[in-house]
């Protein structure tokens, strides 16, 4: 890098005058480059790999060939492109946190996933004992100490009591105790003694593996809310109806906090992946769901948008709106979570927070 930096100073007195056209949004070195002054643009690999077909067809690539490309494109369109916005380094930790939270509750459910399958396949007694929510600790407890039909059957209610209640069991403890009980003793299909061994172990080492990831999601997520909470957008955030800590630091740490990066809600929109795309081709047009988007922003604005449903009286009339013009479920929740993204914007440009009355007026 400082060889880098010695190569531009001898070609431009001032750093603001050097333009950088790179590929990533993220990391070490788009720091040192956004530190140094320079003018960083993000462009898409997909939108530089359509950039680099302008001027030939032989499908030639290199890494001298897409550099030069990414500098033309920066020289003459950078204008139709978004200068990385210089987000602060709380915002970028906010960032880091939830995004390995989210990671390590994807995680979580396909090795739920993986679970439910394998008992499905030699075990259905303990999917109709402990239900769909295997990665709870109660479940998790049961499946420990009994992890075949045999020991299943042979586990004592006093056994089942004792688990339920070292994994926080309080209330209807001896309703629960029954229910499990009577129903890893039911009767069902067995699996052939070696089988059943295979399967034991499997069932053992996805139980000891979801055991670990509930608990680094329980120490992700409280550090992730003590450095939410000291963001001084948090209040703003969490003052808008289906946001909570971990999904308004969700929103927050990927719209990123530099109040210059969008000057309209439409851009936030855009971004954020709600705003429906119009294709237009002679007499037809169409609208369709924006496909070429920030995929962990659009998860986080469709459950906010659903979330909000419950809290806010205005989000329920607009979703009802929609459904009543014929939208389906999803299209009517993507455009709700369209609305909030701009309510959201017209909250953090003027620093106030949520007002439901001012947010949905009555008609």
């Amino acid at each position: 890098m400082g060889a880098l930096h010695a190569l531009v100073a001898a070609h431009a007195q001032d750093p603001a005058q050097v333009v950088v056209g790179i590929e990533t949004d993220r990391g070490l070195l788009v720091g040192v480059l956004l530190a140094a002054g320079y003018q960083v643009y993000a462009v898409n690999p997909q939108v530089v790999s359509r950039y680099r077909g302008r001027h030939g067809s032989s499908r030639a690539k290199s890494d001298r060939g897409d550099a030069k490309v990414l500098a033309d494109l920066v020289r003459t369109d950078r204008h139709n492109h978004r200068q990385l916005a210089g987000d602060s380094s709380l915002v970028e930790a906010v960032k880091v946190l939830a995004r390995a939270h989210q990671s390590l509750i994807w995680a979580r459910q396909r090795h739920v996933n993986a679970l439910r399958s394998a008992l499905r396949d030699f075990y259905p007694g303990a999917l109709a004992a402990l239900g769909t929510h295997l990665a709870e600790p109660e479940a998790l407890a049961v499946l420990e100490l009994a992890p075949t039909p045999e020991q299943g059957r042979r586990l004592t209610r006093a056994a089942v009591r004792r688990a339920l209640v070292q994994a926080g069991r309080r209330r209807n403890l001896q309703g629960r105790v029954v229910a499990v009980h009577d129903a890893l003793a039911a009767p069902q299909l067995a699996a052939p003694e070696q089988l059943e061994a295979a399967y034991r172990e499997v069932v053992g080492a996805l139980v000891t593996v979801l055991g670990c990831l509930n608990v680094q999601v329980a120490a992700l997520e409280e550090q992730l809310t003590l450095r939410f909470a000291v963001h001084r957008d948090a209040g703003i955030v969490q003052s808008l109806p289906g946001l909570g800590v971990v999904l308004g630091a969700r929103v927050l740490a990927e719209f990123g906090d530099d109040p210059h990066r969008y000057a309209t809600a439409k851009g936030r929109k855009a971004f954020a992946g709600t705003a429906p795309v119009t294709r237009a081709s002679g007499l037809r047009t169409t609208v369709v769901a924006r496909a070429a988007c920030n995929q962990r922003l659009v998860d986080a604005c469709y459950l906010w948008a659903f979330a909000a449903l419950t809290a806010s009286p205005g989000a329920r009339r607009c979703y009802d709106a929609h459904r009543a013009r014929g939208a389906s479920h999803h299209q009517a929740l993507r455009a709700l979570g369209n609305r909030l993204v701009g309510i959201l914007h017209g909250c953090l440009a003027r620093r106030v927070t949520y007002q439901e009355q001012v947010a949905w007026p009555a008609a």
